[in-house]
């Protein structure tokens, strides 16, 4: 079984959560630029409020036994200070059914069979 983890981090963050997953031995990443916006309802400077926060979409396919360690290994890496802040971000993990390598059309996530 595979998952799929997508982490919307700070853009200054997304930099240190790459390293991270890289040095840890995930280096297979799909990095999207997104806004949005959180409870709060974006931010309110002075007299302008912002809707929509800029943010960073970082999107990976892991091995389900693997998946605590990706998420901690995100959360250490794009957290604010040493509590976090509101605006830190949030992971999303769902299943994933297949992976399919387009060049070679394997199956990814299929079981291995043993000979």
């Amino acid at each position: 079984m595979m998952i799929m983890v997508r982490a919307i981090v700070r853009p200054e963050k997304a930099d240190d959560v790459l390293a991270a997953l890289m040095d840890n031995g995930y280096p297979a990443v799909t990095k999207y630029s997104v806004a949005g916006r959180g409870k709060q309802r974006g931010i309110k400077i002075g007299e302008v409020t912002y809707d929509e926060i800029p943010k960073t979409m970082l999107m990976s396919v892991v091995k389900a036994e693997d998946k605590d360690f990706v998420i901690s290994t995100i959360m250490d890496a794009a957290r604010s200070g040493t509590k976090g802040a509101f605006g830190d971000g949030k992971i999303f993990v769902t299943d994933v059914e297949d992976v399919y390598t387009i060049s070679s059309g394997i199956n990814e996530a299929a079981p291995v069979e043993e000979a």
